[in-house]
Parts: structure tokens; C-alpha cells; sequence
């Protein structure tokens, strides 16, 4: 199923597809889930408990790293784990051979790491990655949008004498439903405004929820009433794993299919109500003789 998945999982939209791309880069989107699994002592010896404050654990728990496609909610890239993992380390393992130049990555700032940003920089995409607030970054170059150059540098380089630039917007929310937590803070490989100027990039990092959305897609709508995995090995979780995210693109491609049709984002479509439908046609689908 792995293997099958390397070969499947592949970004959908065509150029200019509604809602998938923004200014000629594919918007793309990276982040973690975990995933409760069976608890069986093959299960909680390879995949771990997550910690608890009092006592351990119900579940084991399987940590799920996904590259989605913003635009049609399609897994690109996945990588599955034990929960003590880190998702950095499994996004180091994913990028190289995932990101290609054409891509624009947004990434919440439990990923932003000197290493990792390295990483994904020599694939020639384009990265937009929220940091954490504590992170320095000292203005070099104030631009037009309102923008600034900084450098970034390992946290083991104490002479700070191989940095990398990067472009920083800093911004917050206003007339949220909600009062705002904190101030924004990104940072960006796109150093010319005029490719992608401040205003722009602040509203489109919040396109990373998209992920979100397709985590709860293979979490809730796609296994319904299944909370845990129900898989009593580590190899058949795996196997059980990788055959949800490719059920899930086979949905998603045909929501994009559908959408395309009619000039639609795919974002317009119901993913419940997709399952549904296909639930509804499978019976009526005739064998295949050998």
C-alpha cells in the first residue's frame, strides 16, 4: 500500500485551476496529525502512548505527516510514524523528494527550524512559514510593503557568519470574530515584494487550514463511527493508514473533476456528500472478470 501510494499521490490541479494557485505557484500546505490505534502491546511497543498528566494514555498513537494540496484538499506526500517522532524530522525526510519548484509551502511555526528551512529552500519552492515570536530577527532592509530583510542562522553558528536571508512580515488580525491571541509573524525565500507583496502573503498563509480540513476528512467523515484504528499490528496500522489516504484522493480527484466542470472551486463541493454518493454507487458497480 505504501509503495502504491508513492506511486498515486501526486498534486491534482491543472495551471489555473480556481482556487489552487497564486501567482503562477501551486499553494501547498504542511503539517502533523496523530491518529489513536488499537492498544495491543505490538501496537504500544512500536507507536508509543502520548504523555499524560495523570496516569497514561488510552491509545497508542501513530503520528501522520501530510503535504496537501490547498486547493483540492489532495495529499500530495504523507509519511506515517510512532508518536515520539518529531514532525520536523519527518518533514526533513518528506520535502526532497516531494517540493518542486513550482510550489508555494505554507507551514505553521512548529516547523520552522534553520536545518529544515535549508531543506526545503534547495528544492527551489517557495516557503512561507510562520516563526515563533522569540525568534530574532533583526531589520536589515525595510521594503515598500511594508516588509523587511533579515537573516536566519543555526542555532549552533554563535558567530552568525552563515545566515540566510529571508524577507519578514509581521501583522495582526483585525475585525476577527474572535480577539486575537498574538501578532503574525512569517518569514518568506521570496525576498521581491513585487512577486509577492506583504498584503497578499498574510492573507494567503491562512489558506494552512486548509490541512486542517483534510485531517478531519480522514479523522471523522471518511472512517465514521471508527475512532480508533482497527489494526492490531504495527504493519497492518501502517497498511490500514495508507489505504485511507488513498481512498481519500480518489475522493478528492473526483471533487476536483466534478468542480472543474463547472468552473467551480473545489472548496464549494461537500466532502461529506461525496462519500455519501460514492457509498450509494459502489454496489451498483459490476465485477471485472479475470
Amino acid at each position: 500500500m505504501h509503495r502504491l501510494a508513492e506511486r498515486v499521490l501526486r498534486p491534482l490541479a491543472t495551471p489555473g485551476a480556481p482556487g489552487a494557485w497564486y501567482r503562477g505557484f501551486r499553494v501547498m500546505a504542511l503539517d502533523g496529525s496523530c491518529l489513536d490505534v488499537a492498544d495491543e502491546a505490538a501496537n504500544a511497543e512500536f507507536f508509543g502512548y502520548p504523555a499524560a498528566s495523570r496516569g497514561q494514555s488510552a491509545f497508542p498513537q501513530a503520528r501522520v505527516l501530510g503535504l496537501v494540496e490547498c486547493g483540492t484538499h489532495a495529499v500530495v506526500g504523507a509519511s506515517i510514524a510512532p508518536y515520539s517522532h518529531s514532525e520536523q524530522a519527518l518533514a526533513a525526510q518528506l520535502l526532497p523528494a516531494r517540493l518542486k519548484p513550482e510550489m508555494l509551502v505554507l507551514a505553521d511555526r512548529n516547523f520552522y527550524g534553520f536545518k529544515l528551512w535549508q531543506t526545503a529552500c534547495a528544492t527551489g519552492a517557495r516557503l512561507a512559514w510562520r516563526v515563533r515570536s522569540t525568534l530574532k530577527l533583526p531589520v536589515q532592509q525595510v521594503l515598500a510593503d511594508g516588509s523587511y530583510l533579515s537573516a536566519v542562522f543555526d542555532s549552533a553558528d554563535r558567530a552568525r557568519s552563515a545566515g540566510q536571508t529571508v524577507r519578514v512580515i509581521d501583522y495582526t488580525l483585525e475585525g476577527s470574530a474572535t480577539q486575537p491571541q498574538d501578532s503574525y509573524r512569517l518569514v518568506t525565500n521570496i525576498l521581491d515584494p513585487d512577486a509577492a507583496p506583504a498584503l497578499e502573503l498574510a492573507g494567503l498563509y491562512h489558506e494552512r487550514w486548509e490541512i486542517e480540513g483534510v485531517f478531519d476528512e480522514l479523522k471523522t467523515h471518511l472512517r465514521a463511527n471508527s475512532t480508533v484504528l482497527r489494526s492490531k499490528t504495527p504493519a497492518l496500522v501502517q497498511q490500514e493508514l495508507w489505504g485511507l489516504l488513498l481512498a481519500h484522493f480518489a475522493i478528492r480527484q473526483l471533487m476536483a473533476q466534478a468542480a472543474w466542470a463547472r468552473a467551480l472551486d473545489p472548496d464549494r463541493l461537500s466532502f461529506t456528500h461525496a462519500v455519501r454518493v460514492i457509498k450509494r454507487k459502489m454496489p451498483q458497480a459490476a465485477a471485472v472478470p479475470p
